[in-house]
């Protein structure tokens, strides 16, 4: 049975990820600050472990106990929307735990490689193609740097996957999705998966449903084919326009 770790469970994603993992027959060890805000989850199969924890004052030792035995491990953390969430600590929460988890790898006394799945934006731009964002774009990213704390952490939380654990890690290899415009919907729709944007994520954004994220970062960790195709990249996932 796959085993996965869900960093971020309770957040607007987190939880969907969850569900979808559930339902596909994942066993699933999912960390969150309060077990409550989780604990509704449907699980008619005895799948989830709530962890209550805070990922940021969590040992390394801790982090490579809770991964061991899984296959995968996920991350969708985020910063709160709000004036603390944004120019509070941690102000690396993201990068902070995926360093963590490259380092809780290491501990672990398994041969068996770790997939890890992060979430991120299409403001980020993948930088080991590399992507040639339009001046407008670039000029509204080199602002963003200067005034949202979370940006700067999107950015560093790639990088240490892309330049500290690169492509050919021995236990960890890895995803970046990056979502554009996220949006609320019900049920899994039709989506396209880009290996660049295909619109500026500034001036013309797309839409992503949450839902839809959810479900290509599970199938990431459970299609193998789908797995090798996008292994050490950083996938751009929309909603597919209807004409």
């Amino acid at each position: 049975m796959q085993k996965a770790l869900v960093l971020g469970a309770s957040g607007a994603t987190g939880r969907l990820l969850v569900k979808s993992l559930l339902d596909k027959g994942v066993e699933v060890k999912a960390v969150v600050r309060k077990a409550e805000s989780i604990a509704n989850i449907e699980d008619s199969s005895n799948l989830l472990k709530i962890v209550e924890a805070e990922i940021s004052a969590m040992p390394d030792e801790e982090l490579a106990y809770l991964l061991s035995g899984c296959t995968s491990v996920f991350s969708c953390l985020g910063h709160n929307v709000s004036f603390k969430g944004i120019y509070g600590h941690p102000r690396r929460l993201v990068t902070d735990a995926v360093a963590k988890v490259a380092r809780a790898v290491e501990l672990s006394p398994s041969d068996q490689k770790i997939k890890m799945v992060l979430m991120n934006t299409t403001g980020n731009s993948n930088r080991d193609i590399p992507e040639k964002p339009p001046f407008s774009q670039r000029m509204a990213i080199a602002l963003l740097r200067l005034i949202l704390p979370p940006h700067v952490d999107n950015e560093q939380a790639a990088d240490v996957l892309r330049l500290q654990v690169g492509q050919s890690h021995n236990k960890l290899e890895w995803v970046i999705v990056r979502p554009d415009g996220l949006i609320d919907e019900e049920q899994v729709s039709e989506y396209d998966i880009h290996t660049s944007p295909i619109r500026n994520p500034i001036f013309d954004a797309g839409q992503t449903s949450r839902i839809n994220v959810a479900d290509f970062m599970s199938e990431l960790s459970l299609d193998s084919g789908l797995w090798s195709e996008w292994k050490g990249q950083m996938p751009v996932i929309y909603n597919r326009v209807q004409a």
